[in-house]
């Protein structure tokens, strides 16, 4: 069993977040261990103080062992282990928390694809893992399709080479590229480089899992990939609270609109909007923002430069490097008016108009040059809130996505073949399908099958994660019966599927 030592502890409460199934709790400022503990030794492995210690003990009437990964969780009558996948029932260990689920997705597209293998016969939602590797995956099935017999090994797998990219569509800024993002105060991930019109977040992967804050991680990619609601941290950058699909809260304020473009594209794509709004427009952007006069699509209408200078560094006439920051157009521009660094008079005559919008049409203001040289607020003008109005209609809104990026190695094919290459080099070649859940997958290509999966696409709920720590994914494969005997498969481990694929079925 567990000990905690009390005078050791220091009640920062680490244990307590981290603690898979919540049986630890702090009272008087000291951490406590409750009924239901499965010796999963996550405590033992993140208390900073050494505070906890594991006592050898036999294990107690009714208790199992469970052997589904490495951690080997002893579950009491009635109970789960840690990754809550497998439960004590009348003194069998059985999968719970979601049923054993039978793919309902679209076909997989691609240029390797193949119609009789695009759908799993079953997903391995549900199917529970195998351990040690060299065990079959826990459901494989066959069944005929079109005339051609057809297989699916079906496993869900722990995977250590894991994590999820994911993408915050948002003008706002978040961090700069490589900031650290952190989950309940620690290290989980990374900015990355933005695409276009959004900001990309790195979090997990094995160095990060087998890290020091590997159970952080962990948790934090799979409730993201189960499109649960996370808050994360950007060190130097934003606070932001995501869930995969809806749009991000991002400072405490929720995001409206994902930019059509950077400036110089806004420029260009709005240019006959933009000519009629004022004499001359800027889009503030943190990538590129835009002089109009002085922009290609400016000069290609005929507009004459005037004579405004901005502070931003030039990059190419009329477009200019934004600097980041949490003010217009995800800049560090506050007053829109500071994005001015000089004004050429004999070149800017008094009365003329300056309008400046973001690329999202969220925040935009209309000036006038006065007599005295300096540019003056006045009110929108119908041009200008029509060329507003074409930009802000344009952009799609802010939301939230993910791709779970996983490396299935070990288990996750000896479990299916006894040749795990072969196996690798079928999926490849199109003669074996990956699927995760029932969703098609992204193999990248080279060695291995490392995968992208759109989490949305996955049934919620799907992944989960262990305290070794890993993630784990339901993996499916399928492929002909012919190829399954070539690559050395578990053929004395399958069972006959119902050609109707009932709602429900056990073997």
């Amino acid at each position: 069993m567990m000990r905690i030592d009390a005078q050791a502890c220091t009640g920062c409460g680490t244990c307590v977040r981290d603690c898979p199934l919540g049986v630890i709790a702090l009272k008087d400022k000291k951490a406590r261990i409750a009924e239901g503990c499965v010796l999963c030794r996550t405590c033992l492995k993140v208390c900073p103080a050494g505070a906890v210690s594991e006592q050898e003990e036999p294990l107690a009437p009714g208790v199992l062992a469970c052997a589904a990964c490495p951690v080997g969780c002893r579950v009491p009558p009635g109970l789960t282990g840690a990754c809550r996948r497998y439960r004590n029932q009348d003194g069998r260990l059985e999968r719970g928390m979601l049923p054993l689920t039978y793919a309902q997705v679209q076909d997989q597209v691609g240029p390797l694809a193949d119609p009789l293998l695009a759908r799993p016969l079953i997903t391995a939602i549900g199917a529970g893992g195998t351990y040690p590797d060299y065990v079959p995956a826990p459901y494989i099935v066959t069944s005929a399709r079109d005339g051609v017999e057809v297989v699916t090994a079906v496993t869900e797998a722990p995977l250590s080479y894991s994590g999820v990219k994911v993408k915050v569509d948002t003008d706002l800024h978040l961090g700069q590229e490589g900031d650290i993002v952190t989950f309940e105060g620690r290290p989980v991930g990374m900015v990355e480089t933005e695409e276009y019109g959004s900001k990309i977040l790195a979090l997990g992967g094995v160095n990060r899992l087998t890290g020091k804050h590997g159970f952080a991680a962990a948790r934090a990619v799979a409730a993201i990939a189960n499109r649960e609601s996370i808050r994360l941290k950007v060190r130097g950058g934003a606070s932001l609270e995501v869930r995969v699909g809806e749009a991000p809260v991002i400072n405490g304020q929720r995001a409206g609109r994902m930019r059509v473009g950077c400036g110089s594209a806004t420029a260009g794509l709005f240019a006959p909007f933009l000519q009629k709004a004022a004499d001359e427009v800027i889009v503030l952007d943190a990538h590129i923002t835009s002089l109009f006069s002085h922009h290609a699509a400016g000069r290609c209408l005929g507009l004459e430069p005037l004579g405004l200078e901005l502070c931003f560094q030039r990059s190419t006439p009329g477009r200019y490097f934004g600097r980041p920051g949490q003010g217009w157009g995800g800049t560090d521009i506050t007053d829109p008016l500071q994005i001015i660094a000089n004004i050429d008079i004999a070149r800017t005559p008094v009365g003329r108009t300056l309008f400046i919008t973001e690329t999202t049409g969220e925040r935009a203001a209309l000036f006038e040059l006065g007599a005295d040289g300096q540019y003056h607020p006045i009110p929108l003008t119908p041009a200008a809130s029509e060329a507003l109005a074409a930009i802000a209609e344009t952009c799609q809104h802010s939301r939230v996505s993910a791709v779970y990026v996983g490396g299935a190695g070990g288990s996750a094919r000896a479990g299916v073949a006894r040749y795990p290459l072969r196996l690798t080099k079928a999926v490849h070649a199109g003669q074996a399908t990956l699927t995760v859940g029932g969703a098609p997958v992204f193999v990248l290509p080279g060695g291995g099958i490392t995968f992208y999966v759109d989490v949305e696409r996955v049934r919620p709920g799907s992944f989960t994660w262990v305290p070794t720590p890993a993630t784990v994914c339901p993996l499916e494969y399928t492929m002909r019966l012919v190829d399954y005997r070539a690559m050395g498969g578990h053929v004395a481990a399958m069972k006959p599927f119902p050609a109707h694929e009932p709602k429900t079925w056990s073997p």
